[in-house]
Parts: C-alpha cells; sequence; structure tokens
C-alpha cells in the first residue's frame, strides 16, 4: 500500500495540472474584490482547467510579478483600475519584462473606467492606439441589443469571427453572436507584424465621447472595420499579450444571456464559449507549435554506399558536396489545450524550407509525408547548388496566432574532391578530343616505328662528305 502513494500522488497532480503548457499561475489584478462575484463563472472555468488563481489589488505594495529575477507568475490578467493607474509594481516597464520573460498578459479595458495614461503609453509602444478621448466609446444603431441598450446603443452585438483554423478545434471562430457591453476600440498600426485583430466592430459602428454635447459626430476616432474590440499580440519569443476593449464581455450577465437584435429576433450569446478560446490562446493552451526531430542527409551516398539514413555518419552529416541530392525532415506537433496533436498546415498556407547562404538558393515547399499520433513529419529533397561555402537549412514559420517556428542547421558545402571528377572517357562532349589526341599519338609512333625499323642501303656504299674522296 506504501508503495502505491507516490504512483497516486503523481496521478492526482496530473488531474489538477493546467491546460497551459506554460504554467498555471495566473494572477488577476482586481482593484475592487466586491467585483470578483460578477466574473464568477469565468473564474470558475479557469479553476476547472487547472489555473491557480490568485486576486491581487494594485495597491498591495507586496505585489511584485518577479522573485529573485525569475517570473512569480505565468499568466498575468489586468482589469481596469478605478485610480488614476496600477501602481509601481505594474509599470509599462515591468509588463514589457513580463512579456519578454515569457509571461502572458490578458489586459481588459472598459468604458467605465478611463484607461490609465501609462497604459495608453504601453499600447502605443506596440503600436496599438485609443482615442486621445479617454472617455469615447463604441457605439452601433444598428447592432445592438435593444432590451439593455435601447438609448445608447452601447452593447454592440457582433458575429463571432470566421474559424481561423477549421482543422483545430477550440480556435477562435464558430456561430452565434458575441455581446460587446461598453467597449474602447482600438486601431493599430500597419508597421507591425506582430499585430493581429481577433474581433473588429461592425462597419457602422464608430467611437465617440458620450459627454460631448454636440449629437453629429463630424470626425470620429475610428470607423467599421478600422476598429477593433479585441486585440491580440504574440511577441517574438512567442509571449501572448491580447487587448480586451470590453471587460463586461467576461461578466456572468453576458454568459448565454439572451438579447434582442434590431428586427427584433432573441439570440443567445456565446460569450463563455468566446471567453474560453480566448482565455486558451492568450494562456498558451491553443496555437503553441513544437519541433521534434530535424533530419538531414545525403540520398545519393545513402545509395552509392548502401547504407541507411539512420546509421551514425549518414545522418545530419556537417559537410555536403556540391550537386548532391539531399533530403530534409522536420516534426512539428501544435499543443491542444492539454496534449499534442499532429500539426497541420492551414489552407492556403505553406510551410517552406530555404537553404541559404546570405540569400536563399532554394526555397521549397516542406509537405507532410509521416504521421504519428501526436505529430507531423515534413519532408523534401533538393539538389545541392554549385557553389562551396557555409549554408543553411531554415525553417521560418511565422503566422498569426500560432507560436513561431525558426529552425536552423548550419552545414558546409565543398567542392568535388580530385577522385571525384568523371574521368574524360565518360563526357561524351570530349570525345572528338580524345580522338584528336590518340590519332597524334598513334601516327608519331606508327613514323617512329617506320623509322626504326626502315631497311638500310643494299650496295653498301657509304656517305660521303663534300670535298672528301
Amino acid at each position: 500500500m506504501r508503495n502505491l502513494l507516490p504512483f497516486l500522488l503523481v496521478a492526482i497532480l496530473g488531474l489538477v495540472q493546467a491546460l497551459s503548457s506554460t504554467g498555471n499561475r495566473l494572477l488577476v489584478v482586481l482593484e475592487e474584490q466586491s467585483a470578483k462575484a460578477s466574473f464568477s463563472q469565468f473564474w470558475a472555468d479557469l479553476e476547472a482547467r487547472g489555473y491557480k488563481i490568485s486576486f491581487e489589488s494594485p495597491k498591495n505594495e507586496r505585489l511584485s510579478l518577479f522573485k529573485l529575477g525569475e517570473r512569480s507568475y505565468d499568466h498575468l490578467l489586468l482589469t481596469p483600475p478605478k485610480s488614476k493607474g496600477y501602481g509601481p509594481a505594474l509599470m509599462p516597464k515591468i509588463l514589457l519584462d513580463f512579456i519578454n520573460g515569457g509571461g502572458n498578459i490578458l489586459l481588459a479595458l472598459s468604458a467605465n473606467s478611463p484607461t490609465p495614461a501609462a497604459i495608453s503609453s504601453l499600447l502605443l509602444e506596440l503600436d496599438i492606439h485609443l482615442s486621445p478621448d479617454r472617455s469615447s466609446i463604441v457605439v452601433d444603431h444598428f447592432n445592438h441589443d435593444i432590451s439593455t441598450a435601447a438609448e445608447k446603443h452601447d452593447v454592440l452585438l457582433v458575429p463571432r469571427p470566421e474559424a481561423l483554423r477549421p482543422d483545430v478545434k477550440n480556435y477562435f471562430g464558430g456561430d452565434g453572436v458575441v455581446a460587446v457591453p461598453r467597449a474602447v476600440g482600438q486601431t493599430l498600426g500597419n508597421d507591425s507584424p506582430l499585430l493581429a485583430p481577433i474581433l473588429t466592430a461592425p462597419e457602422t459602428a464608430y467611437s465617440y465621447n458620450p459627454k460631448e454635447e454636440s449629437e453629429n459626430i463630424e470626425d470620429p476616432f475610428a470607423t467599421g472595420g478600422q476598429l477593433a474590440l479585441i486585440t491580440a499580440m504574440q511577441a517574438r519569443n512567442s509571449a501572448r499579450f491580447t487587448v480586451l476593449g470590453s471587460l463586461e464581455i467576461l461578466e456572468n450577465q453576458w454568459f448565454e444571456a439572451s438579447v434582442k437584435t434590431l428586427d427584433g429576433k432573441s439570440k443567445k450569446t456565446v460569450n463563455r464559449e468566446f471567453a474560453k478560446q480566448l482565455s486558451a490562446w492568450t494562456f498558451k493552451e491553443t496555437g503553441l507549435l513544437k519541433v521534434g526531430n530535424v533530419d538531414h542527409y545525403e540520398i545519393s551516398g545513402l545509395s552509392r554506399k548502401g547504407g541507411n539514413a539512420s546509421q551514425v555518419g549518414y545522418l545530419n552529416p556537417a559537410i555536403y558536396r556540391i550537386k548532391n541530392e539531399v533530403a530534409f525532415s522536420i516534426e512539428i506537433s501544435e499543443y491542444e489545450l492539454d496534449h499534442y496533436i499532429p500539426f497541420t498546415v492551414p489552407p492556403g498556407d505553406a510551410l517552406q524550407l530555404e537553404f541559404t547562404m546570405l540569400s536563399p538558393y532554394q526555397r521549397l515547399p516542406l509537405l507532410p509525408t509521416t504521421q504519428t499520433p501526436n505529430s507531423t513529419i515534413f519532408s523534401t529533397s533538393f539538389t545541392v547548388p554549385d557553389q562551396h561555402g557555409i549554408f543553411t537549412f531554415k525553417v521560418n514559420y511565422k503566422r498569426p496566432f500560432l507560436s513561431y517556428l525558426e529552425e536552423k542547421r548550419t552545414v558546409t558545402v565543398r567542392h568535388f574532391a580530385h577522385d571525384e571528377w568523371p574521368r574524360s572517357w565518360a563526357i561524351t562532349g570530349g570525345w572528338p578530343w580524345i580522338a584528336g589526341l590518340w590519332s597524334v599519338v598513334t601516327a608519331f609512333l606508327a613514323f617512329v616505328a617506320l623509322w626504326l625499323y626502315s631497311e638500310p642501303p643494299k650496295d653498301g656504299s657509304s656517305i660521303k662528305f663534300l670535298g672528301g674522296k
């Protein structure tokens, strides 16, 4: 019985382990603890997925995201503060250090609480722009809930975004409508490839300040598809930062709530499922790629020597010869909630291999050749270019909502050795020159033989010099 206790403890720990691939320590910064009950279903969903949630006030002097140089938490959820800022423990530089350290952040905004200037500056560094008017709100006179926002039109009913990955479950997308109450709109810069909108406003929506006396809005901050209600930023280390324009999306009252559209039709919201997908992506439960074995070998060398790619000396050699036939393969898995599944390239996309020296000499598509229960092996083959030097096998796959892959393997490419050049008679274009050479040699030998074996004069006369007898 005692011998079974360690195994039972391991099993229990495995059951409570978070679905996130990076850890289960979640810090929720909530200034008013009384508001915790309004999001009880969201907290329950997170805890059911194995997260260990810590609730702290930004005014807590002991609050720190780091301890002895290491992250104290794996994930961070920031709710809008009632005061002017989050305090010294959550300064923009500290939040950036948290992201650079591999932490994930879900930043929630709300039109009910003006965004602190420090957070606006942080978002500006990430090329996410908020309205200069801190009281701005997104409204839509055609796509709102008439039962709760008949006059203000600030509870937007936005169709769920189209599936980004139809082949993978628990990803963004699906049917239904998402209720977005009192949202803060964002616009994204065009220069950052790390940004991507998750949920955008309808075409008839716009952002304005409800405190303005004028009813006619002549110059709104942004309109329609320019407004992002939820924005995703994935850093180069694959840490994730999500800006949620409406904290109220996560409230209990909007989880599977009944809303009415302008034409009087009643619909059920999908906020609960959408909140699960949003938090799952932000906290790295989905969209995380992992590389397994990366192999390359010489095809022509194996056929010539009768070897096997798995043998030592044949797999992943350090030196190749020009014009070799080379094969390359890479094993990729995708994390899905609590386990790895085979990665499939989305339709219309391509996974590519570059064989490069300063610039690519070969750029080839990697095609799936083998699939295991947890991974997919992509392979290709090509001819080494007629150029010696230091080359790199490079797989650089960076797509929105997927963690970045950048695998490199460096090899040397040499010229032919002195005994590897083809013999002259193996080159058909050299046959006329070889024939000419041997014809001259043959003619010279025939002349020498004719000279040496020619018969001397028969009369025995000798050569007489001039003036002699």
